[in-house]
C-alpha cells in the first residue's frame, strides 16, 4: 500500500540470541499474574511446570552433575512459544509508544515505518525505538543480536536511495529472509522463487535416484516432504505475480509428477496431475 502511494517502507528484522533459553522464570510468572491475570491454582500449575527442572549431559557411561534451570521455557513444547509471547507483552507497548508498526511471531520481531522522499522524522523515531528495545531486552535477560539484525527498504528505487538511513547503524540489504521467505526490495519475489526452484530440483534429482527401491506411496511422501511443502509454504504471497513467475513453480510440480509416475519428458502432464489429484500451482 505504501509503495502504491509512492512512499518508502523501512523494515528492521530483529534477531534475538537463544531467546527461548533466557526467559527468566520470575519475570514470566510476574507477567502471567499481573499482565495476563492468571492467579490461584492456574498460576501454581505454571509455577510447577517451569520450576524445579534440572539438566545434565550423558556420554556413554558418564553422567555430569545435575544443574538447576532458573530460566528458559521447555524446548519443543506446545506452551513454549505461547509463554514466550506472553513474556514479550510489554515490548509491544514500548514499540507502540514510539508510533512504530511491528509484527511479532514468537522470537521473531519486526518493526517498520513508512516515509516520503526527504523525510527524516520516521527514521529518527526508528533509531530511538531500536535503542529502547535493546535496553528493554537487557533488563529482561534477552540479547538483541546486532550482527544478525537486518534492514531492508521497499518502494520505488529512486526513493529508496533517498531514504536517509545514515543514522541507522545497519546497512540496508537488497533481500532478507523473513520467516523462511526471501523478500527483496522490489517485492517481486524472484529471489524466493529461484531459491524454491533450486532446492526442489536438487531434492527431485536425489529422489529420482532411489525411486527404483522405494514404493510409490513412500515416494509420494518424500516428494511432499521435500518438494510440495516448499511450493505450499506461504503461497498466499504469490497472489498477483506474473504468469511467468508462477510458471516456474508449475515446472517443479510437473517434474515431481513425472518422477512419481515415471512419465516421459515430452508426454502431456495435465492428465497425470489430474490422476494424482494435484491442483495446479
Amino acid at each position: 500500500m505504501n509503495t502504491n502511494a509512492g512512499k518508502v517502507s523501512v523494515l528492521v528484522l530483529l534477531d534475538l540470541s537463544a531467546a527461548f533459553d533466557t526467559v527468566d522464570h520470575g519475570i514470566l510468572l510476574h507477567r502471567l499474574e499481573n499482565w495476563v491475570g492468571i492467579s490461584g491454582t492456574a498460576l501454581n500449575w505454571f509455577k510447577s511446570y517451569l520450576e524445579d527442572r534440572t539438566y545434565f549431559v550423558e556420554i556413554g557411561n558418564y553422567v555430569s552433575d545435575k544443574i538447576s534451570m532458573t530460566c528458559g521455557v521447555p524446548q519443543g513444547s506446545i506452551l513454549g512459544p505461547l509463554l514466550f509471547n506472553l513474556y514479550m507483552l510489554p515490548l509491544g507497548q514500548l514499540i507502540n509508544s514510539n508510533n512504530v508498526s511491528y509484527h511479532n511471531y514468537a522470537d521473531d520481531t519486526q518493526i517498520y515505518v513508512s516515509l516520503t522522499a526527504g523525510e527524516h522524522g520516521p527514521v529518527d523515531t526508528l533509531c530511538h525505538c531500536i535503542e529502547q528495545i535493546s535496553l528493554w531486552m537487557q533488563n529482561n535477560f534477552l540479547q538483541l543480536n546486532s550482527d544478525k539484525t537486518e534492514i531492508i527498504v521497499f518502494g520505488p528505487q529512486t526513493q529508496r536511495q533517498d531514504s536517509h538511513l545514515e543514522s541507522l547503524a545497519l546497512k540496508p540489504k537488497n533481500q532478507v529472509r523473513n520467516l523462511g521467505v526471501i523478500m527483496d526490495s522490489d517485492l517481486n519475489l524472484n529471489s524466493h522463487i529461484k531459491a524454491i526452484t533450486s532446492s526442489a530440483f536438487y531434492h527431485l534429482k536425489n529422489i529420482a535416484k532411489i525411486r527404483g527401491i522405494v514404493s510409490k506411496p513412500d515416494l509420494e511422501r518424500l516428494i511432499h516432504a521435500f518438494v510440495s511443502s516448499r511450493l505450499d509454504y506461504c503461497n498466499g504471497l504469490l497472489t498477483g505475480l506474473s504468469k511467468r513467475a508462477v510458471r516456474q513453480l508449475q515446472y517443479i510440480q510437473n517434474a515431481a509428477a513425472r518422477v512419481l509416475t515415471r512419465t516421459r519428458k515430452y508426454d502431456h502432464i495435465s492428465p497425470v496431475l489430474r490422476s494424482l489429484h494435484w491442483l495446479p500451482v
